[in-house]
C-alpha cells in the first residue's frame, strides 16, 4: 500500500554474531530470549580499546552505530558522546540477547556487537642531550559547527563540505560537488543516515554531521531535574499501556497523573485497572481533550510521556467513522516498505487537507497504477503528504491550488494497488525521506467524527 515504489529494502538487520552463538535478535523493546545465554565476565571491566561512559569521538559513534544497526533505538542517534541514552540503549541489547546487563562494552558486548577497538600507539620517551624535539598530533579539523550546518536549499562553501565528506564516505552525489543543496545532495544524506543505522530524513542533523566528520562531537547537555514536563522520552509512543497492562509504563502514567493533580486510587502501583482508568477520563475532562479513559497519543503528550512528533498537522484526514494501526516499514511484497498509514474508512468518506498548504502533484490510476488517484499536499517549508488511493479529486483541486486545513480534498476510495477502502497517507519531512506517520495522526485523532467538517475560511 506503500507509494514509493521506487524505494527498496536496502538492508535487512541480520544479528549475524548473535546467531552464530545461537540466539536469536529481537527487536527494540521485545523481551529477552528465553533459550541460549551468553555468560560475560563479572567484573563487567570494558574491553580493551572500547569507550567508556563520558568518552566522546569516533568510537563512540562506533558503538552507537552498531546498537542501531541491530534493530535498537538510541535517543539522538549516532552522537558520539557515550550519554545515558547510550547506556540505557547497550543495556537493552544486552538484555535482549542474553548479556549480562552492565551497560559496559565488556568483550562478551563487543564481539557480539562487532564493534573493533579503537587504535592505540604508545608513545615512549627518549632521553638525549641534543635540545628535545616535541612531535604533536595534528588536531583534528572540523570544516562546519553546528550553527552551519546547511539545509535544502543553500549554495556555497558549506554545502561543498558536505558534498566532499559524502564522497569521501563512499556515495556518490548526483549532480556532483556543485556546492547547491538540492534534491540529489538530499537523497545522498538519506542513504548516508540509512547505512549508519541513524534516521533517514534526508537533513543535515547533529548526529549525520557527527557521523560525517563535519562538526565536533557534541558533548551531552547537563540532566534537567526530574518532572513530567521535561522528560518526552518516558514512554515507547508505538506502545502505550492499555487497561489491563501491569509494570514500569503503566506506574510511569499513574505517577504522571498523580504530579499533575490527579487522585489515582491505589496509588502508582503499576496496574492498569478501573482506577487508572478514571483518573484519566479526569485529567482529560479537565485539559479539554477528548474524553475516553485510554492513554491516547493527545494525552500522552500533554502529560509529557512522549514527545509530540517533529511534523504537527491541525486536522485528521479523514472523515470518521475510521480505524488504523502502525504499520510503519511492514513489509509490501518483497521489494517494498510500507512507508505510510492507511486508515480505512467507508467509500466515499470525505478527506481532508491537513495544513495549509499547496497541492504540487496529482496522481490518477491511468498515471500510477500503485497510488491510485491522489495528490501531494506541500506546505511553504517543502514539508510534503502523500494521499493515495482515494476514489476521486475533489472539483476544483489541481496543481497549484492552494488549500486551507481542513478543506476537502477528495474522498476515500480503493484505486491502485488494493481492494480495501483506505487512504494511504505519507508524512515528509522539508521534503526529504518518509517518516513514521502514525503518531503525527494520532496527535488529532478524530475517527469518531463523523459530521463533515464546515468549510474553511478564505
Amino acid at each position: 500500500m506503500s507509494h514509493n515504489h521506487t524505494h527498496f529494502v536496502s538492508r535487512i538487520i541480520i544479528a549475524t554474531a548473535v546467531v552464530a552463538m545461537g540466539l536469536v535478535m529481537a527487536p527494540a523493546g521485545a523481551h529477552a530470549s528465553t533459550g541460549v545465554v551468553v555468560t560475560s565476565s563479572s567484573s563487567a571491566k570494558t574491553a580493551p580499546g572500547q569507550p567508556n561512559f563520558g568518552d566522546q569521538g569516533p568510537h563512540v559513534v562506533a558503538v552507537q552505530t552498531a546498537i542501531m544497526r541491530n534493530g535498537f533505538s538510541l535517543n539522538g542517534g549516532a552522537t558520539g558522546v557515550f550519554n545515558k541514552a547510550t547506556q540505557r540503549a547497550l543495556k537493552s541489547f544486552q538484555k535482549v540477547v542474553g548479556l549480562k546487563v552492565t551497560g559496559v562494552v565488556d568483550t562478551a558486548t563487543a564481539k557480539v556487537l562487532k564493534v573493533a577497538a579503537a587504535s592505540t600507539t604508545t608513545v615512549q620517551a627518549t632521553t638525549t642531550t641534543v635540545a628535545a624535539t616535541t612531535t604533536t598530533t595534528p588536531a583534528v579539523v572540523y570544516p562546519l559547527t553546528t550553527s552551519t550546518l546547511p539545509v535544502r536549499g543553500a549554495k556555497g562553501d558549506a554545502v561543498v563540505a558536505v558534498q566532499k565528506a559524502l564522497k569521501a564516505a563512499g556515495l556518490d552525489v548526483k549532480g556532483g560537488i556543485d556546492g547547491a543543496f538540492g534534491s540529489g545532495t538530499t537523497s545522498t544524506i538519506s542513504s548516508f543516515q540509512t547505512s549508519k543505522g541513524l534516521t533517514s530524513t534526508g537533513v543535515l542533523d547533529i548526529p549525520t554531521a557527527v557521523a560525517l566528520a563535519l562538526i565536533a562531537p557534541v558533548a551531552a547537555p547537563a540532566p534537567a531535574p526530574v518532572s513530567v514536563a521535561s522528560t518526552s522520552t518516558l514512554l515507547n509512543p508505538s506502545s502505550l499501556p492499555v487497561r489491563g497492562n501491569r509494570g514500569d509504563s503503566v506506574r510511569t502514567l499513574q505517577n504522571a497523573l498523580i504530579n499533575a493533580g490527579v487522585e489515582v486510587k491505589g496509588g502508582a502501583d503499576g496496574v492498569f485497572g478501573g482506577a487508572t482508568y478514571v483518573a484519566l477520563q479526569k485529567y482529560q475532562t479537565a485539559n479539554g481533550l477528548t474524553v475516553t479513559g485510554t492513554l491516547t497519543t493527545q494525552t500522552a503528550v500533554q502529560l509529557g510521556l512522549v514527545a509530540a512528533p517533529a511534523v504537527s498537522i491541525s486536522v485528521f484526514p479523514v472523515q470518521g467513522l475510521c480505524s488504523y494501526e502502525n504499520t510503519w516499514h511492514a513489509p509490501r511484497g518483497t521489494e517494498r516498505l510500507h512507508l505510510g498509514v492507511d486508515i480505512l474508512a467507508k467509500e466515499g468518506n470525505l478527506i481532508y487537507a491537513v495544513t495549509d498548504g499547496t497541492i504540487t502533484k496529482l496522481y490518477t490510476v491511468g498515471t500510477d497504477k500503485l497510488a491510485g488517484n491522489g495528490v501531494r499536499l506541500t506546505m511553504a517549508d517543502g514539508t510534503y503528504f502523500f494521499y493515495g488511493h482515494m476514489q476521486k479529486i475533489a472539483d476544483g483541486i489541481t496543481v497549484g491550488t492552494k488549500v486551507k486545513a481542513g478543506q476537502v480534498v477528495g474522498y476515500l476510495g480503493k484505486t491502485g494497488a488494493t481492494n480495501t477502502p483506505h487512504l494511504h497517507i505519507e508524512v515528509h519531512p522539508l521534503g526529504g525521506a518518509a517518516i513514521d506517520p502514525t503518531p503525527v495522526m494520532a496527535a488529532v485523532d478524530a475517527c469518531s467524527v463523523t459530521t463533515p467538517l464546515p468549510v474553511p475560511a478564505a
